[in-house]
């Protein structure tokens, strides 16, 4: 009988879009005791967990809760859950995860009408909006963050629009909770799925979202009581509405599990939550202004020792996303090399991207954890020797006598 070695992973700083590196004070709470789902210290966990994620989404929202599974199992449960057969839904499409949203909603069975702009840009919010009076979809659903692109796409217009023409507007905030603005009340967002691997620094496998009364309604309206634990009050409010299609991802068998009814959905991700109550209650302690402040700093500071190697950076600077940043693949260069030896040397992974712009463009992420000025340096630091080992023409030490200025002006700043 073979024995198997105990499990050793190696060290990587990982400045990529998605996974980020873990809190360690998040996978420390991970390591505490396993308690039963329904244990008062349990729901007390839960329903602390509830009332910060209304803080980190900015609303008033009762239902504000994780759907266990990755943030793709945050996006399909909304969607499953207010999409019914021949729904229209609209999807402005800028990169790789508005396709993914147009693959789900078709799967549930929407008429999907979509638009279309180049990556590396974003819409004019008008534009969108005057598909919205012509179209008048049920459903909005679009992308806040484009890691695909490293844009991000405003939102407060389209919202308001949406109210006015009274279409649902659900937002993919997977890659932004938590690392950039994000106000579901205040931009009349209807639906928010946010992501724990990203800028909440927490291991992928939660999908926090939030909705508000009018797609808890659509929710209500679909709810199919199972046999066993069905009560009058169930019955009163059955309607014609088709029943939601899934059974993990029916929000609103999840409603019942969240609320103080506490009926048995599935056996709760413990460890997970404990993980991401972390998480959140770290973001909110750092302060939500303060978090955004330190992603917008670092974000300038590898800009600028990117800019200092005589890198171009890719996409219209006007709509970039602060934990995200594109740099084009100089020519002449092997970009999968550089990465290959920048993890194998240094340890440090970056990510290339998807669709046209695979081979073209690496992507560098400044997200939770990972934002800090130790892996900002010493990512510049890997991909300047690693260029250079490469023959690509940069000049050494630059970039980083310019980053290492740009961040005592900033310290000195900060401490005035």
């Amino acid at each position: 009988m073979s024995v198997r070695r105990e499990l050793h992973t190696p060290s990587r700083t990982i400045m990529t879009p998605g996974p980020v590196e873990a809190d360690p004070r998040v996978l420390r709470v991970m390591g505490t005791p396993v308690v039963g789902q329904f244990d008062p210290a349990f729901t007390n966990i839960m329903n602390e967990t509830m009332a910060m994620l209304r803080e980190l989404f900015q609303t008033e929202n009762r239902w504000a809760y994780p759907i266990d599974g990755t943030s793709r199992a945050g996006i399909e449960a909304v969607l499953a859950s207010v999409i019914e057969p021949g729904d229209s839904v609209l999807i402005p499409i800028y990169g790789r995860f508005g396709l993914l949203l147009t693959e789900i909603a078709e799967r549930y069975g929407a008429k999907v009408l979509t638009m279309e702009c180049e990556w590396g840009k974003v819409f004019d919010p008008e534009d969108i909006i005057q598909e919205i009076q012509q179209a008048r979809p049920k459903i909005v659903a679009m992308v806040h963050g484009e890691t695909s692109t490293g844009r991000i796409h405003p939102l407060r217009e389209i919202g308001e629009a949406c109210q006015a023409y009274d279409a649902l507007f659900i937002v993919d905030a997977v890659a932004t909770v938590g690392g950039c603005e994000i106000k579901v009340d205040d931009w009349k967002i209807d639906a928010a799925i946010g992501g724990t691997q990203k800028c909440l620094s927490v291991p992928s496998g939660m999908a926090p979202i939030t909705y508000n009364d009018r797609v808890a309604d659509i929710i209500a309206k679909r709810k199919k009581v199972e046999r066993g634990i069905a009560t009058q009050a169930d019955s009163t409010r059955l309607s014609g509405n088709r029943p939601i299609i899934s059974n993990y991802f029916d929000l609103s068998q999840l409603e019942d599990y969240w609320s103080e009814r506490r009926l048995n959905h599935h056996t709760e991700a413990t460890s997970m939550l404990y993980a991401l109550r972390e998480g959140v209650r770290l973001v909110l302690e750092e302060g939500l202004e303060e978090r955004f402040e330190r992603h917008r700093v670092h974000e300038q500071a590898l800009q600028t020792g990117i800019k200092g190697m005589g890198l171009e950076l890719f996409g219209d600077e006007s709509c970039k996303m602060p934990v995200v940043t594109c740099v084009q693949i100089p020519e002449g260069i092997d970009g999968e090399s550089v990465r290959n030896m920048l993890l194998t040397q240094f340890g440090i992974e970056i990510a290339s991207s998807f669709g046209p712009l695979a081979g073209k463009i690496w992507r560098i992420g400044t997200m939770g954890y990972s934002c800090r000025k130790e892996n900002v340096l010493f990512v510049l630091a890997g991909l300047e020797a690693v260029l250079l080992r490469h023959g690509a023409a940069i000049e050494a030490g630059k970039a980083l006598q310019e980053v290492l200025h740009f961040y005592e002006e900033t310290e000195t700043k900060a401490v005035l």
